[in-house]
């Protein structure tokens, strides 16, 4: 039997001719699998080194001066509350607890005293004070058009005279027959008295009379239909008919406007309901007329709220100087509610926000240099970048607007260092470090204690 017929020599052929995890046999090759794990270990590794070196030469540049003291910070923060030595001692971690390395830097602001004003905002649409377009009560002819487009007209005054005279005729005609009505009468009553003529004849002629003086007054009253007068003081408009045109009763003739004063219709949300009284104040712009505002005063408020965009329909009277307002205006409104005059403001950020409750912290004086002591308060307006307080607070009194997190959530007071900003840096050490601002204190602790393992 030859070697290549021996069974034991094709097993061992077929084993050395595949991969195999047997201890004692190399492996042949490496699968596509092992090398892109390694290549991404690889990427990996240099990421995290870059990562680490970039992070490092921020913190040192943050921290100047800070290299003797940098690892009690870290130390302090990564412990929840450990003591650290130099400026970054009393860093806090996790538990929110001040260190015990010294004050906290921070920054602090001024209580001030100001006049605020409690306004809306809202857009709305001008309404002259009267404004009618005239319109003939019964059809005709034009005879006549009194007046020219844009002219100033007075009440009573004749616009448009329609032809009239049919019931000029009617006219006539009726004053004749109370004419002869009143001859009847008369004569009647001297018959009467000689007692040729009874008293119900009498009765039938003063009866007559009456009916005739009627007709009268309906035929004039259909002459003044004929002519149609400015019902108050006005400037006309643009007419939209000439001499001669035949109109029918309805038709548009011409507008007359009272801009002597104006209307500022506007809508407002339903929860100033409460706030919005008549004989409130206004400010209006004009986007036509920039660079100018027009004051007014609430004359209205609407019965009911459009239950569509819940809002409520308010109106104010403004005056007209020059007559420069117009109909039809957009206007910018800004409506003052109420107005306070000694209100106390401190900027936003001096807010720390607890559950439902706000509170300040509040800067004086203690035995061992300045200490900042956490009260309640509570929020009155806001504007933009500043806020109304109510509380234990009175003018020129000191807030922290930076910092509050290294001072605890506790009641007990707190020790502080001031920081001001706008003076120049001191030379580079441990004492530089700790006059940074309470911002770069605060923030760059906590990041440091992130990194120390």
């Amino acid at each position: 039997m030859g070697r290549r017929d021996n069974p034991r020599f094709d097993r061992r052929r077929r084993i050395a001719g595949r991969p195999c995890s047997v201890p004692g046999f190399p492996l042949v090759k490496i699968t596509q699998k092992a090398l892109a794990i390694a290549g991404l270990v690889v990427l990996l590794g240099a990421a995290y080194w870059v990562q680490n070196r970039s992070d490092g030469a921020k913190s040192s540049a943050a921290e100047p001066g800070a290299s003797g003291a940098m690892a009690g910070g870290a130390s302090g923060a990564a412990g929840g509350g450990g003591s650290g030595t130099g400026a970054g001692a009393g860093g806090s971690g996790g538990s929110g607890r001040r260190g015990e390395g010294g004050p906290a830097p921070v920054e602090v602001a001024k209580v001030e005293q100001r006049r605020l004003e409690d306004e809306v905002h809202a857009v709305g649409s001008m309404r002259s004070n009267q404004s009618v377009m005239l319109r003939p009560e019964v059809s005709g002819r034009i005879q006549s058009l009194n007046f020219r487009d844009g002219q100033r007209v007075r009440k009573g005054e004749l616009m448009v005279q329609l032809d009239d005279s049919l019931q000029q005729a009617q006219l006539a005609q009726a004053r004749a027959q109370a004419g002869i009505a009143a001859t009847n009468l008369q004569r009647s009553r001297d018959l009467a008295a000689q007692n040729f003529l009874s008293p119900s004849a009498v009765d039938q002629a003063a009866a007559a009379l009456a009916v005739a003086e009627a007709q009268v007054r309906l035929a004039e009253a259909q002459v003044a239909r004929m002519r149609i007068v400015a019902p108050f003081d006005a400037l006309a408009g643009i007419r939209t008919v000439n001499v001669g045109d035949y109109v029918k009763d309805g038709a548009d003739l011409v507008g007359l406007e009272d801009n002597s004063r104006m209307w500022l219709d506007f809508r407002l949300p339903e929860r100033v309901l409460g706030r919005l009284k008549p004989g409130a104040l206004i400010e209006a712009e004009l986007d036509a007329l920039p660079g100018k505002s027009f004051k007014g005063q609430v004359e209205a408020v609407d019965s009911q709220i459009d239950a569509n965009g819940r809002a409520l329909l308010v109106r104010a009277r403004m005056a007209n100087p020059g007559q420069v307002l117009k109909s039809g205006m957009f206007a910018r409104v800004r409506t003052v509610m109420g107005v306070r005059e000694n209100a106390l403001v401190v900027p936003e950020e001096a807010l720390v926000p607890l559950g439902n409750k706000q509170y300040v912290f509040k800067v004086e004086p203690g035995e061992k240099g300045q200490q900042a002591r956490r009260i309640e308060i509570k929020v009155g307006m806001r504007l933009p970048g500043v806020v109304e307080i109510l509380g234990e607070v009175k003018p020129g009194d000191s807030v922290v607007t930076a910092g509050q997190s290294r001072l605890g959530r506790g009641d007990a007071p707190a020790p502080v260092k001031l920081v001001d900003l706008n003076r120049p840096a001191g030379p580079r050490g441990a004492a530089s470090g700790a006059s940074g601002s309470a911002r770069a204190a605060s923030g760059s602790v906590a990041v440091e204690a992130a990194k120390v393992p």
